[in-house]
């Protein structure tokens, strides 16, 4: 996952009694939506698979085998549900290889550091490099030091965590602005509110107008330690070594299959999630679980010969995390029909306990069809509709006017695991898995069922 701001959509004033006079879905659906809740929470071949992807193909970086080898088993996976229409849509993505990286302290002592490269990053020339450290909490702070005071040295943004999206930013765009200060390399406090010497990779974004420094997380334990010996004026050196690198870009592709509509089939709600993930763990949360979720929702549609008036497609976006090319290529891809989309369903917050959906629509009226489809998903305690919508391999669609929607779960854990080897299939837990299927399989039929669509 990486940060996407939702496209703020102003809600329109509905038009007086539009709410009112709009079929009570809640009332129409509701034995459908019971169906297929039941179905999702006996369901166990939707973890199967997950299993299967986290154990037998593991991490899935842009441009790496077993990207490709995910691609290949999903498809398959997809026609064995009897999904229509499987196809692999071809996307060219960017192939960055991370290499044999380290990061040690070795003043005032010889000390070992926890570190990831962040994706993207150059590599450290030769040898590596070593450089006396200053440590920031804030962009403010790197700015009064001024480039006397940084030119020459490692810059250790060593911001606490504000939460992902007031944080991240020292992740992505810190090296660029530590690099037009003259700094040789960049450190940064790993984006997370747990500090068990664990490293959180993502990507960085360079700025095309200064130099491109390597880039390394730190765990929050060793980034604190740093910043304290600093603030107490004892002078700090770190020899950082990276090897990595960029290869010409790969083929790859989106992968999807549909349940074509039984009435209107040129009209299309999309959900899915991102194939893609780190280098690191397994991208069981981040979003391995969303994939295999949204697949097992259409696969419970069909065991339960449910076809909607619509064509509801499960689609498996590829480099999410380092290039959001398969979004674009997605939207390219659909061309002149994109009026037919109806909307956009993304998962891409993990698998914990659901809680609801975010919307992003462009009338009231909607909004209260909408949360006529929550009361279907009371039951499981994943009702809640609020107005945050959007994702990273939607906001093409959302963009040219689709309405997009985004499963929101509990959160409890995500950034404790989020881009770090402890991304792994235990901490999917079997029953929230089960809810996320049920949530999505009711959503995504209902819109691709309900009488009318939703306004653009």
């Amino acid at each position: 996952m990486r940060l996407f701001e939702p496209i703020a959509l102003a809600l329109l004033a509905a038009a007086p009694g539009a709410a009112a006079d709009a079929p009570n879905l809640t009332e129409q659906y509701r034995a459908t939506a019971n169906k297929l809740i039941a179905a999702a929470l006996a369901d166990t071949e939707g973890y199967d698979r997950l299993a299967y992807l986290c154990y037998r193909i593991g991490n899935r970086l842009s441009g790496s085998p077993s990207l490709e080898r995910a691609i290949a088993w999903s498809a398959e996976q997809m026609k064995a549900a009897g999904l229509a229409n499987v196809r692999v849509i071809p996307v060219k993505v960017p192939h960055w290889v991370r290499g044999a990286e380290s990061a040690r302290m070795v003043e005032p002592e010889e000390k070992p550091l926890h570190m990831l490269g962040l994706g993207m990053s150059i590599g450290a020339p030769p040898g590596g490099i070593t450089a006396e450290v200053v440590a920031v909490n804030t962009f403010d702070e790197l700015a009064k030091l001024g480039a006397d005071k940084v030119r020459g040295k490692m810059v250790l943004f060593n911001e606490v965590y504000q939460g992902y999206g007031a944080t991240v930013a020292y992740r992505s765009s810190g090296p660029s602005q530590a690099a037009a200060l003259g700094a040789v390399a960049a450190l940064v406090r790993s984006v997370t509110p747990l500090a068990m010497e664990i490293p959180h990779t993502g990507t960085l974004r360079y700025d095309p107008a200064q130099p491109q420094i390597p880039a390394a997380a730190l765990s929050p334990e060793d980034a604190m330690m740093i910043a304290r010996l600093s603030a107490g004026g004892v002078p700090v050196k770190v020899h950082l070594e990276m090897q990595a690198h960029m290869e010409p870009d790969a083929d790859s592709g989106d992968v999807i299959g549909e349940i074509p509509g039984r009435e209107h089939p040129e009209e299309v709600v999309v959900m899915g999630g991102h194939i893609d993930s780190w280098d690191v763990g397994q991208g069981a949360q981040d979003d391995g679980a969303a994939i295999m979720a949204s697949l097992e929702a259409l696969a419970l549609m069909k065991k339960l010969d449910l076809q909607p008036r619509r064509t509801i497609r499960v689609a498996f976006w590829v480099n999410e995390e380092n290039g959001s090319r398969g979004g674009d290529a997605y939207r390219d891809w659909v061309g002149d029909q994109l009026s037919n989309h109806v909307a956009a369903v993304e998962m891409d917050g993990g698998a914990e306990t659901p809680l609801g959906f975010g919307a992003a629509v462009t009338g009231a009226a909607d909004m209260a069809l909408l949360g006529q489809i929550g009361r279907l998903l009371d039951p499981i305690g994943a009702g809640g509709i609020d107005g945050q919508g959007g994702g990273e391999d939607i906001r093409p669609l959302m963009t040219a006017g689709v309405p997009g929607l985004a499963e929101h779960a509990a959160g409890t854990h995500y950034f404790d695991w989020h881009h770090t080897e402890a991304d792994t299939l235990d901490k999917v837990n079997p029953e929230d898995f089960r809810k996320s299927v049920a949530a999505m399989a009711v959503m995504g039929y209902v819109l691709a069922d309900m009488p009318s669509r939703l306004g653009r």
